[in-house]
C-alpha cells in the first residue's frame, strides 16, 4: 500500500500571532496540497523568536516529508527566517548574483534605487537551491535533507502563490509518488450533527476501508465529507458515489446539495429552472438573506427585490402589515410574518415571498418572548408556510441561523410546489 506523502505548513511572523494579519496563506496551500494528494498533518504559527524558530524547525522535520514556510523574509531585522534556515542547515550566507541581479531589476523596472538594506536579501543560505521570484524582492529557497524537502516562500500572499503553482507544486509531484485522494462533499441543512449522525450510524460502520467519512458542521448547516484515497481517480470517484448512491434514502431531506453548492446558489438554481421570481421582507435579519441571494452571479433572473422594515411603523405603512396584526399579535409572530411575505410577494410581484420578524439581541427580550425568538415565513400562490426558532443570545449568530432557516424554508417551499 503506498504510504502517504505529508506535510507541514509553517507560518511565520508576529503579526499573525497578535492578530493583526489573518493566516489565509495556510488556507490556500492545504487546498493545493490535497489536490495533489499530499497529505497535511499539521499547521504550526510562530512568532519572530530565535528559539521558537528553531525547535518550530526541529519539530516539523520530525513529523512531516514537505515542509513549507511562509513570512519572516523582509530585508529588515526583524524578519529572521532566512538567517536561522541558514544556522539549521550549518550553512553560510552567500551573495547569489541571480539574486541580485533580478532584485536590481525589480527596482529599475518601478524607478526605485536598490538600497544596501534590500541587497541583503540576495543573500542565501549556501546550501539551498535559489527559486526566482518575479513578483517579488524575496527570494525562495529550496532545500532538501535526509530525504525531506523544504521550501521558504514570502508570506505577501500573491508571491508565495506564484512560487507554489510555478515551482513548488510541480517540484512536490516530480520528486514524490503521490497517492489520488477524491472528496466528495454533501451539503445538509435543517438537522444537527448528533441526529444526522445516529441515522446514517449503520451506512458509516459499512464504509470500505479506503473512503472516509467526517462531520463537518456550521451554524445551521453539516457537511458530510467522504474522503477516499487510492491510484486511480475515475474509480475511486465512482467508489464514492456508490456510497452517496446508499446514503440518500436515509437523508435525501436534508440533503441540499454537493461540493461548492451553497443554499443560495441552489435556491438560485431552483427558482430559474421553475422560472420564478423571489421577494424578502426582513426585519431582524436586516438584509442580510439579500446580502446572501444577490452574492450570486445571475440573481437579477430571479430576484425582484427587498424591504427591510425594521420598525412597526414601515411595516405598516410601507409594507402593508395590518395594525391590528401588530397591535395584538405584536411584530415577532406567527400572524406578522405571514402579512408581510404575502404583502412583499404581492408588491414585487413575485412567485415567493420570505420574511423575517425577531428579537436578535443582545436585549430587547422579554418573558413570553425571549432573546433569540424568531418566526420566518415563506408565502407562495399556493399558501403560506412558517417556522418558530428558539436561537441565541448572540446577535450575529442568531441573523446567520435566520438566514440559514428562511432559505431552507423558501427551498423546501419550491420544493413542495413541484411535488
Amino acid at each position: 500500500m503506498q504510504r502517504n506523502i505529508t506535510a507541514e505548513i509553517l507560518s511565520i511572523g508576529d503579526e499573525l500571532l497578535y492578530g493583526q494579519i489573518q493566516d489565509t496563506n495556510s488556507h490556500w496551500i492545504s487546498q493545493q496540497l490535497d489536490g495533489i494528494g499530499v497529505k497535511v498533518i499539521r499547521r504550526t504559527t510562530v512568532g519572530d523568536e530565535r528559539k521558537s524558530i528553531l525547535a518550530a524547525f526541529a519539530a516539523s522535520a520530525s513529523v512531516a516529508d514537505i515542509i513549507l514556510m511562509t513570512g519572516g523574509l523582509g530585508p529588515t531585522r526583524d524578519d529572521l527566517t532566512k538567517p536561522l534556515l541558514a544556522e539549521y542547515f550549518q550553512s553560510d550566507l552567500v551573495l547569489v548574483p541571480e539574486a541580485l541581479e533580478a532584485i536590481q531589476g525589480f527596482f529599475n523596472k518601478r524607478g526605485r534605487e536598490l538600497t544596501s538594506t534590500n541587497r541583503q536579501q540576495a543573500y542565501l543560505p549556501e546550501k539551498c537551491t535559489y527559486v526566482h521570484n518575479p513578483v517579488g524582492t524575496a527570494p525562495g529557497m529550496w532545500f532538501e535533507k535526509d530525504g525531506k524537502v523544504w521550501m521558504s516562500m514570502p508570506g505577501v500572499p500573491h508571491e508565495m502563490r506564484y512560487l507554489m503553482e510555478n515551482f513548488v507544486i510541480p517540484k512536490i509531484k516530480d520528486i514524490f509518488p503521490l497517492p489520488i485522494i477524491y472528496h466528495k462533499m454533501i451539503k445538509t441543512v435543517g438537522i444537527g450533527e448528533s441526529w444526522l449522525s445516529d441515522m446514517i450510524s449503520d451506512w458509516e460502520s459499512s464504509l470500505p476501508s479506503h473512503i472516509k467519512l467526517a462531520y463537518l458542521p456550521s451554524l445551521g448547516e453539516v457537511r458530510l465529507r467522504l474522503t477516499a484515497t487510492g491510484n486511480d481517480q475515475g474509480t475511486l470517484a465512482n467508489d464514492v458515489e456508490k456510497q452517496v448512491e446508499k446514503l440518500l434514502p436515509l437523508i435525501s431531506k436534508y440533503v441540499y446539495g454537493y461540493n461548492q453548492d451553497t443554499l443560495a446558489t441552489v435556491i438560485g438554481q431552483l427558482l430559474n429552472q421553475r422560472k420564478k421570481k423571489l421577494a424578502l421582507a426582513e426585519s431582524c435579519s436586516g438584509g442580510y438573506i439579500a446580502h446572501l441571494i444577490t452574492g450570486v452571479a445571475g440573481s437579477s433572473d430571479y430576484f425582484n427585490g427587498a424591504i427591510v422594515p425594521y420598525h412597526n411603523t414601515f411595516k405598516e405603512n410601507v409594507l402593508g402589515v395590518r395594525q391590528h396584526t401588530l397591535i395584538n399579535h405584536g411584530a415577532v409572530s406567527e400572524e406578522t410574518v405571514i402579512e408581510m411575505a404575502t404583502k412583499v410577494r404581492e408588491k414585487f410581484q413575485a412567485d415567493f415571498g420570505l420574511s423575517s420578524s425577531g428579537i436578535a439581541g443582545p436585549g430587547g427580550g422579554t418573558a413570553d418572548k425571549p432573546v433569540g425568538l424568531v418566526w420566518i415565513a415563506c408565502s407562495s400562490t399556493d399558501g403560506c408556510f412558517t417556522r418558530k426558532l428558539q436561537l441565541t443570545e448572540d446577535r450575529m449568530v442568531n441573523i446567520q441561523l435566520t438566514a440559514t432557516a428562511a432559505l431552507n424554508l423558501l427551498r423546501q417551499t419550491i420544493l413542495k410546489e413541484t411535488e
